[in-house]
Formats: C-alpha cells, sequence, structure tokens
C-alpha cells in the first residue's frame, strides 16, 4: 500500500519537494526520488513502500552492531527495498539497489506496524530494529510502528546512514532508544563518489543524536585504498572523542569485495587491528572489531 509522506512541500507546476533525507529532491509528476520509494502522484508524495517488507528477522542485536545496548538480547530486524545512497560496496544491494531500476514495482510482503509490533512481542523481542536498508526512506513505516512499539513497552533502533533531514530526525528521536550509525568516511570525496551523497550532514546528524540522549554506536567499514589511511582513521576517531564523547563505541570492521567493488581486496586483519589502537589512542574507551 501507499502512503503520503509526511514530510515533503508542494512547488509549483505540479513539482513537490521532499523533505525526508538530506538530498531534498525535487520531484515531478510521476517521477520518484533518488531513494526510488517515494513518487510524486496527483501532486502528492506518495511512500509506496509503506508497510511492505522485504525482510522481518530475528537478530542477535550484537549483529547491528549494538554491544552496549540491551546486550545478549534479541532484535526484530525489519526492512523495504530502497536506499537513499548508492554505495558502491552496498552489502544488501539486492534490496537496497532494487528500487533504482526505473521502472519497478515495488517488492515486499505486507506487514503492517501493527503486525510487526504483534510479532515482535510473540517472539519475545525486547526491542524492534529498523535495518538492512535505510530507515530513513520508509519513515512513514517506520515512525508509525516506532509508536506502536513505544506503548507495548517495546525499544526502538535505526541502523541508518545518518542522512536524514532535521524534521526527520524531531519526528524520530522522542520514540528512538538506540542507533547505530555509519561513519563511512572522514572524507566528502568518498561520500560524493561510492555513496553519491555529502559527508556534513551525517557529521551533523551524529552530533544531533548524541546530543538528543539516544544511545549511539557508530561503524566504520574500512575499505583497502579508499577509506583506510591512517589519516583518515585518527580523523574519525578524534571526531568521535571530541564531538561524541570518549563513552561512543566505534565499531570498525573488515570490507569483503562485493556489488560494484569485487576488485577491491578484502581488508586485511592487521588493518582493522591498527584501527582498533588508533581509535584507543585517540581516547576513545570502547573500540571493537569485526568482520575478522
Amino acid at each position: 500500500m501507499a502512503k503520503e509522506c509526511y514530510l515533503y512541500k508542494k512547488l509549483n507546476n505540479n513539482l513537490v519537494q521532499c523533505e525526508t533525507c538530506a538530498h531534498q529532491c525535487k520531484i515531478a509528476l510521476g517521477q520518484r526520488g533518488i531513494c526510488g520509494v517515494r513518487e510524486n502522484q496527483a501532486g502528492k508524495l506518495l511512500a509506496l513502500n509503506y508497510g511492505r517488507a522485504v525482510a522481518a528477522h530475528v537478530d542477535p542485536i550484537e549483529k547491528k552492531p549494538l554491544y552496549h545496548f540491551l546486550p545478549g538480547t534479541d532484535t526484530y530486524s525489519i526492512a523495504t527495498a530502497g536506499c537513499n545512497f548508492r554505495c558502491r560496496h552496498c552489502q544488501n544491494y539486492d534490496i537496497s539497489q532494487y528500487t533504482k531500476k526505473w521502472p519497478c514495482e515495488i517488492i515486499g510482503q505486507e506487514l503492517l506496524p501493527k503486525a510487526v509490533v504483534k510479532n515482535a512481542l510473540e517472539l519475545r523481542c525486547p526491542s524492534i530494529s529498523y535495518t538492512y536498508t535505510e530507515p530513513t526512506i520508509f519513515l512513514e513505516y517506520a515512525l508509525d510502528t516506532m509508536k506502536l512499539a513505544c506503548d507495548k513497552g517495546l525499544k526502538n533502533i535505526w541502523v541508518s546512514n545518518g542522512y536524514m533531514s532535521d524534521q526527520t530526525l524531531e519526528l524520530i528521536i522522542p520514540y528512538l532508544d538506540a542507533a547505530n550509525i555509519d561513519l563511512k568516511s572522514f572524507s566528502d570525496k568518498f561520500y560524493r563518489e561510492i555513496c553519491q551523497a555529502k559527508l556534513e550532514p551525517v557529521l551533523n546528524n551524529l552530533i544531533k543524536i548524541k546530543k538528543s540522549g539516544v544511545h549511539l554506536e557508530i561503524t566504520t567499514l574500512i575499505i583497502p585504498a579508499y577509506n583506510d589511511s591512517e589519516k583518515e582513521l585518527k580523523q574519525i576517531a578524534e571526531f568521535i572523542f571530541n564531538k561524541l564523547g570518549a563513552d561512543a563505541p566505534w565499531h570498525v570492521s573488515a570490507f569483503y569485495p562485493t556489488f560494484k567493488m569485487t576488485a577491491v581486496p578484502a581488508t586485511p586483519r592487521e588493518k582493522v587491528l591498527q584501527a582498533v589502537e588508533i581509535g584507543k589512542k585517540a581516547g576513545l574507551k570502547f573500540v571493537h572489531p569485526g568482520n575478522i
């Protein structure tokens, strides 16, 4: 089913401007935004992915990864198709990038917010995670579910690229308990060329989420020759220490060849362990290696 988007404005000549993420797409009649799931129909912006889950699984919370929030518990994880990034190394490209094939139908089985919460309770998961693709692009679905989850005493978790708009943050913060945000690089060039996005909105949102009191953990996937220099790893570690605090957990993970970066070698174990040491030297208390 489709639902009218919560955050957009109408412009002249049947144009609409989506205000859900930092792209702020201007969308002509009959067209979709960068995410591929928000379409201008008759001058209204509709979320075509509402209630259309492409994934619904029980995961250990550590898989998000979250090591310092409800450790040892399971979380009920959901996602829809689509993403507002076009990462060349996406591990879930089959569902995140599917909607970029224009025109396309929005895949997924109907799983409405009430059913999501019901499933989480029946499976004895104390939390729901909005993950796998990008929860910002299924804001309406996620937010409606988050409100119901709060009413039932469940916690809400976002695993995100951090590219949401200020308005989206304002909507979700009252219902958001924890987040893991990707800080993919400290280079705007990397964000532009590898993700087709920008660095600054991510940095700003990390600071805002931390200040809101939401539990925050950060993940960096280390890709050889792209973001693995000692200088850049130090920049990331120092940003986390100075802006997010010594207690902010940093997950540094190894890359494995995938999608459009199959020619790039896997990250050596030693490089991940070097990043751990860089984080500790910067003053971070919790630096966790991953995928090694």
